[in-house]
């Protein structure tokens, strides 16, 4: 395993407490960390941003689904390794705990919307 990589997962870690991943996403990010090498450092940056606004700010923040237990908010990531154009993450926003989890990332060019199912797998997990 890389140095960035042992680096990347330490980081990660650290803010485990108020983040948490999905398996399918973690499997997600790794193979787009790989293609795209800012995309570690522009994940850090928004995960600050909604350190302060949980549900985002703008346009970039679409909330798609709404409940008591969660909130689920599409965000556009700009990518520098992209020149700035934008992944999508998908993550649920748990105002009881003030928690997070990422649900999925996808580059918008690959993949034109997000998995319904993933995200109704998630919220079964609620229930």
């Amino acid at each position: 395993m890389s140095m960035f990589f042992i680096v990347q997962k330490k980081l990660l870690s650290e803010n485990m407490n108020r983040f948490s991943q999905l398996p399918e996403f973690e499997k997600e990010f790794s193979k787009l960390s790989r293609k795209y090498s800012s995309l570690f450092e522009d994940l850090k940056k928004l995960e600050k941003l909604l350190s302060t606004y949980p549900v985002g700010v703008g346009i970039n923040f679409v909330t798609i689904y709404h409940s008591p237990e969660a909130k689920i908010v599409k965000a556009r990531l700009a990518c520098k390794s992209l020149k700035n154009r934008s992944i999508r993450v998908i993550y649920a926003y748990h105002d009881d705990s003030t928690t997070f989890v990422h649900i999925e990332i996808y580059y918008k060019g690959d993949k034109e919307n997000e998995n319904q199912e993933r995200i109704k797998r998630y919220l079964k997990t609620l229930k």
